[in-house]
């Protein structure tokens, strides 16, 4: 019998997934359950074990292919001589149903059954979408969306009227001969890359930027470091962050939200599920730590050190890189004054944290050496204000610069 193993929904609306790397070459023979390739989502890295036992009679994509979920992956043979069957089965066409001649339905006393009207079916689309299907003359209820779950893009209502695919503008540059390189887009950086399109196209994204004075963090943290490192934790800025940042989510929560565009909808989060922007050798990944209102300072620190050291490793799992409400990127470690972070879709809100520096600065009417730091917020205008988005990174700045009122544990 020869199996046709389709890539499987891995769940979490995952339409798709790059061939990392094969496990298993044409002519292997495996036992189920043994672990045939390595695909990486938009979410995570997983690996697709051997549904049967049995010999590998083809590998139907490269390692660098993009896939379909649903698309033969492999060709299992187990020597039996029954014909091909698919762990994923198609659809299968619906027989016609012959209709009487008109005169036997009377001869026989029949009426013929009442035609019912198929129900409509659900039309999933943005409202740009919907705008462009308006403007080119589209009927929505015709077009096959290839979108997650269903929702109809603007490149399927494009295709159904017969317009070609956009493409970018491609400028040629005189060099010499040899002195280019051409590299895929492939992995995590094409992961990025659809997902920074995504953010920017979708929300209206503006940056507020404050400074603030971290010096009685940079005390309390210094205070706390040796206690720390017994424990094994290694205190850095971050916590301190995310700490100051939970009450302001509480105080102004439309930062800690998603907007449904479908339905016209801001859903207002009452869990605290912070992502940390986390730069590794192929490209940026965003783990979550899941309730960090219930987490101290040292278990806000003992999670980050391990969500960052399996990101970086590539072993984080799938329930470690979903379900955040709002996200922070600290490139203060790197350099640069400030920087405008791109909004992670679809939440409302990332909260930039950037280098800290003594500087000089005025206090009490002195001038005065302090350790002072930018906090850059991008925010999404369609849910939120300016005016709202200043005050809440103000609370920020109001619990770093006092941070007794944190009620922290140093311990």
């Amino acid at each position: 019998m020869v199996y046709e193993f389709r890539l499987p929904d891995i769940g979490e609306g995952i339409a798709e997934g790059e061939v990392v790397k094969w496990h298993v070459k044409e002519g292997d023979e495996v036992k189920e359950n043994q672990p045939l390739v390595e695909i990486m989502t938009d979410k995570v890295n997983v690996e697709i074990p051997s549904p049967r036992k049995g010999t590998i009679q083809r590998l139907m994509a490269k390692e660098g292919e993009v896939i379909k979920v649903g698309q033969v992956l492999i060709v299992i043979a187990d020597g039996s001589s029954a014909a091909a069957t698919t762990l994923i089965p198609a659809a299968k066409p619906v027989p016609a149903i012959a209709k009487p001649p008109p005169s036997a339905s009377r001869q026989q006393g029949i009426s013929p059954a009442p035609i019912q009207a198929p129900k409509p079916r659900e039309v999933l689309a943005t409202p740009a979408t919907r705008k462009l299907a308006r403007d080119l003359g589209v009927d929505l209820s015709l077009v096959q969306g290839t979108g997650r779950g269903g929702r109809i893009t603007d490149e399927d209502v494009r295709q159904f009227k017969g317009l070609p695919r956009p493409v970018a503008a491609t400028v040629a540059v005189a060099g010499p001969r040899g002195a280019e390189e051409r590299i895929q887009l492939r992995g995590i950086r094409r992961v990025v890359a659809q997902h920074m399109v995504k953010s920017r196209s979708t929300a209206a994204q503006v940056t507020h930027v404050d400074e603030v004075d971290m010096s009685e963090v940079a005390h309390l943290r210094e205070k706390s470091k040796v206690s720390a490192e017994k424990r094994g934790v290694k205190l850095t800025y971050l916590p301190f962050i995310i700490k100051a940042l939970i009450p302001a989510l509480k105080q102004y929560p439309y930062l800690n939200a998603s907007l449904d565009e479908e339905k016209e909808e801001i859903i207002l989060r009452r869990y605290y599920n912070i992502g940390i922007a986390t730069d590794t050798d192929q490209g940026l990944v965003v783990p979550v730590i899941k309730e960090a209102d219930h987490k101290s300072i040292t278990q806000l620190a003992t999670e980050i050190t391990t969500l960052s050291d399996k990101a970086r490793a590539g072993q984080l799992t799938l329930d470690e890189i979903q379900g955040s409400t709002f996200t922070v990127t600290n490139v203060g470690g790197i350099g640069g004054m400030f920087a405008t972070p791109i909004i992670n879709y679809p939440e409302v809100g990332i909260l930039g944290v950037h280098k800290i520096t003594k500087r000089p600065v005025v206090k009490d009417n002195q001038i005065v050496i302090r350790d002072m730091t930018y906090l850059s917020l991008s925010f999404d205008h369609r849910v939120l204000d300016g005016a709202m988005a200043a005050h809440f990174v103000n609370t920020i700045k109001q619990y770093l610069e006092d941070p007794k009122l944190l009620l922290l544990e140093t311990d």
